[in-house]
């Protein structure tokens, strides 16, 4: 008999980084048969296609090359692109992860089409419903059968929106499965370790700070911003630009800018403070070989919430909310809100609290050990062959 076959729906460039341990654990148990599908919702290069060389994933098997426009049109044409694949492949499940555009609109199209849908990374909530992403989240919930969740507040969700307590699996998180295993490669010191060394200090060199990562104790922080609250407002964003660069006459920052953040920031039109440095969009792992050095990280994304407390480094989240509370329980992570001059406070008063003191020992959430992918793929396994 035929192994079930399933789909791996990638849309943006989170989605690669949770994918890849995934791949690397279908590989590894052998009882599926799966395809890659990309959406193309990330299509550039800098934001999608170098990620599946660096990552280990392969070639898509399928690219639906839906990219641009609003969150409506974006959803539909994604729909209209994956309904024919489904009804080509009929796959066993539908294999979703995150909470994009694509997420929401290939498990609705699958469930439709009476295919099982499998959610990664589901039960979590910020309350937030001004936020796309938290629509594509509870929607996807509503409507898929595995609901494999990251963190006991993720399933407390569920259990109170009273999902079937079948359907809910506690697994840990394969955003960190894939952190552990790409930071066991950076400090192989091999070819690719190198590659991803050279391409940070490049960066760093076009940015004017290229001593920053040869530093025996370097001293800089990471910065990420692309969420709409904080990028297309300009006075927003003109106030978030004025808080980082007068901390970064106290700590030199590493910006990484998203290309719609920097879209934004040409409109502006305001020169940058010198101890602010403006990078491209950086492949995973010269992004990391940055960032788990850096004294303080200020972001707006969700992933990077959790990595950080994965590595115990201090993380300000410039956001009212958070749907991983987890990350703030073990006390590496800040809700800072969206003030500039609150979060030039908090910063200042991290920047204060750990000079001179020794970094505290880390402290990972339950099932953060690695093998999130692992128990999802036997799982998957357990119950399409059953």
């Amino acid at each position: 008999m035929a192994a079930p076959l399933i789909h791996l729906i990638a849309g943006a460039r989170p989605n690669f980084m949770k994918l890849a341990p995934l791949v690397r654990a279908l590989r590894a148990d052998g009882r599926l048969a799966w395809k890659l599908i990309h959406t193309g919702q990330h299509h550039d290069t800098a934001m999608s296609g170098v990620f599946f060389d660096e990552l280990g994933l392969p070639p898509p098997d399928v690219s639906l090359d839906c990219h641009g426009g609003g969150h409506a049109q974006l959803t539909a044409r994604i729909m209209q692109a994956y309904e024919p694949q489904v009804l080509a492949d009929r796959p066993a499940a539908c294999v979703v992860v995150g909470d994009v555009d694509s997420t929401l609109a290939c498990a609705l199209t699958a469930r439709k089409l009476g295919v099982p849908v499998a959610h990664v990374e589901a039960g979590l909530r910020s309350g937030d419903m001004t936020m796309p992403e938290e629509i594509n989240r509870r929607a996807t919930d509503a409507i898929a059968d595995w609901l494999f969740t990251t963190e006991p507040s993720a399933a407390a969700h569920l259990r109170r929106e009273g999902h079937p307590e079948t359907r809910i699996v506690e697994v840990g998180h394969v955003m960190v499965d894939n952190l552990l295993f790409q930071l066991a490669r950076l400090d192989a010191d091999d070819a690719p370790a190198r590659a991803a060394l050279a391409a940070a200090r490049l960066a760093l060199t076009d940015a004017g700070a290229p001593a920053l990562l040869d530093d025996a104790e370097p001293r800089f922080g990471v910065v990420t911003l692309h969420r709409p609250g904080n990028v297309d407002d300009p006075g927003q964003l003109a106030g978030l630009m004025d808080a980082l660069g007068t901390l970064s006459a106290r700590l030199p920052l590493l910006f990484p800018v998203h290309p719609r953040t920097r879209a934004r920031l040409a409109e502006l039109s305001r020169a940058t403070a010198p101890g602010l440095h403006l990078l491209p969009p950086l492949p995973y792992q010269p992004f990391l070989a940055l960032w788990r050095r850096a004294t303080l990280v200020l972001t707006d994304s969700g992933g990077l919430q959790e990595e950080t407390t994965a590595l115990g480094i201090p993380c300000l989240t410039l956001r009212e909310n958070t749907e991983r509370p987890v990350t703030v329980d073990l006390g590496t992570n800040e809700i800072a809100g969206t003030n500039p001059a609150r979060i030039l406070e908090l910063a200042l008063k991290r920047l204060a609290a750990c000079e001179g003191q020794a970094l505290k020992a880390v402290r990972r959430p339950p099932l953060w050990d690695g093998h999130a992918a692992t128990r999802i793929v036997a799982r998957l396994a357990d119950d399409l062959l059953r």
